[in-house]
């Protein structure tokens, strides 16, 4: 699976994980909606859950943007839109908070719903708090990925929700 970013640049390009993807040669990234190619939108305002029944759309693609300018207008790109269920940052500006992901942390958690595990580690493994998200989230991130489809997602974030994690 590509991976691929739209990157409006609105952060310190020193901290932005999408150009630390970029400088390892681990996703590329757009500058328009235009040149971003089709596939799987990780959209937080989309209708479905991101579940494994996603997979086969052979891109993966993020917007990064800083979270001040992230609403629902931001996500114009062309593809199917998924949401990702929730889980925990790790990152050490939003560390434990739910749904306040980087760039990285959604396209790894992503990856693992999708089955490909190893290549999430690879992805987080230049963040020295990368293997932390995979900590954090190792049980939702583990029944996410053994659903077939959005609506078992829903099902099990709801779990999650109504404990309160």
């Amino acid at each position: 699976m590509d991976l691929h970013v739209r990157y409006e640049g609105d952060d310190d390009p020193k901290k932005c994980t999408a150009k630390k993807l970029e400088r390892f040669d681990m996703a590329a990234l757009h500058g328009s909606d235009r040149e971003t190619p089709y596939g799987v939108v990780l959209n937080p305002h989309a209708d479905r859950a991101l579940s494994p029944a996603d997979a086969d759309t052979g891109a993966l693609v993020a917007l990064d943007c800083s979270w001040e300018s992230a609403g629902e207008a931001m996500f114009s790109l062309p593809g199917e839109h998924r949401a990702l269920p929730y889980l925990v940052a790790a990152n050490p500006v939003n560390f434990g908070r739910p749904m306040q992901l980087t760039t990285v942390e959604a396209i790894a958690a992503a990856l693992v719903i999708f089955g490909e595990k190893t290549r999430a580690e690879d992805v987080l493994s230049k963040f020295n708090w990368g293997h932390t998200f995979l900590e954090l989230n190792e049980e939702p991130l583990r029944r996410y990925s053994e659903c077939a489809d959005s609506t078992e997602v829903v099902e099990i974030q709801r779990e999650y929700l109504e404990r309160g994690e």
